[in-house]
């Protein structure tokens, strides 16, 4: 693991981990944290379901295991700060961690469906957000808080969100939020909250910091530490986005065929439809095979054989999604002061000598 800090632990998997393999190991997956990791005991541990319903839960893990249909579903996170490492190479941003390509890693989880919860708790009409709320305190946030956030009613009640207990035929290790936690597929990782406690139904978005203060995109010029709640833009579902796993930036190759691999994923709503190879800074691409879908929320795998010349090559990846979208060529045009969403063209540069 690429360790970009210890208190709190953050850290991705170096990008060769993450080539052809379509679930990520657990002791690979990348892990984001804002504060120390809790230490919960599953038998202790207690899920309340409060705010606008008309029946209010308190749940045990056996409860959910119990009274509730399991259901399992493959997807992909992917931490809104991913590749901010490219962004910081455009201008510095502090504060924040250099992420590089792996902030992201698939996953199959074991679960229930938060829409059966809700029903369970009689969703009333007038609630139109679902607040996640978790015990790990943060020192990011001025006073200090515990983490949570909140997704739309209209995604909550879809069947594609999950309280999950169990990943890759595992019980959800610690670190990864156990006993349990959410999982919103299609949407930046950090709303997909660990160490869940509370589920509560409310008639506007979260206030908590790190969905009023963090994690929005914010006008190039602006300055974080005098922005406030609500300034920018949420962070919700996931842009199209693609990177290059191997070769590995800035490796010594031998001239001759070599094979170019690495991921797609499009997020909420739509998959990869293509991914285009050059190396010429886009003056040429070549299309890569592109593996299928496992899921609809999961990422795609691709992969291509290009022929490299003596001296240093960029290659350059971008992908195109089913609605006809494809990523912006420069990170330049996407920097931002938090280092947010960069979705911009992948480039690595490699050096061939015989």
């Amino acid at each position: 693991m690429v360790v970009h800090g210890t208190d709190p632990y953050n850290a991705e998997p170096s990008p060769c981990v993450l080539a052809d393999r379509t679930l990520t190991p657990l002791d690979a997956f990348y892990s984001r944290n804002h504060g120390p990791i809790p230490d919960l005991d599953p038998a202790s541990w207690r899920l309340t379901v409060d705010g606008l319903v008309g029946r209010p839960l308190t749940l045990s893990l056996e409860d959910l295991r119990s009274d509730f249909s399991e259901h399992v579903l493959v997807a992909t996170l992917q931490c809104a700060g991913n590749r901010r490492a490219d962004l910081i190479k455009v201008r510095d941003i502090p504060g924040e961690d250099p992420w590089g390509p792996g902030a992201i890693s698939t996953a199959r989880w074991n679960g229930v469906k938060l829409a059966d919860v809700l029903a369970r708790a009689e969703l009333r009409p007038e609630a139109a957000h679902i607040a996640f709320a978790a015990p790990d305190v943060s020192d990011l946030a001025d006073p200090p808080q515990p983490y949570g956030g909140s997704i739309p009613v209209a995604k909550a009640v879809t069947g594609q969100v999950l309280l999950a207990w169990a990943m890759n035929g595992r019980p959800l290790p610690r670190a990864h939020g156990a006993p349990v936690r959410a999982i919103v597929p299609g949407w930046i990782g950090a709303r997909s909250v660990k160490w869940l406690q509370r589920v509560t139904a409310q008639a506007e978005p979260s206030d908590n910091y790190f969905q009023a203060t963090a994690y929005r995109i914010l006008p190039s010029e602006a300055d974080p530490a005098q922005t406030g709640p609500c300034d920018g833009i949420s962070l919700g579902p996931v842009a199209l986005n693609t990177a290059i796993l191997r070769p590995d930036d800035g490796a010594r190759l031998r001239p001759g065929l070599t094979q170019i691999a690495g991921y797609a994923y499009a997020g909420e709503n739509r998959a990869v439809a293509r991914v285009d190879v050059s190396l010429d800074e886009g003056g040429t691409w070549i299309q890569a095979d592109l593996d299928e879908q496992v899921s609809p929320w999961a990422w795609q795998h691709w992969r291509t054989t290009a022929d490299l010349g003596e001296g240093e090559t960029v290659i350059t990846a971008r992908a195109w999604d089913t609605a006809g979208a494809t990523q912006p060529e420069s990170a330049r045009h996407l920097w931002n002061p938090k280092g947010y969403a960069n979705t911009s063209w992948a480039r690595i540069r490699v050096t061939c000598r015989s």
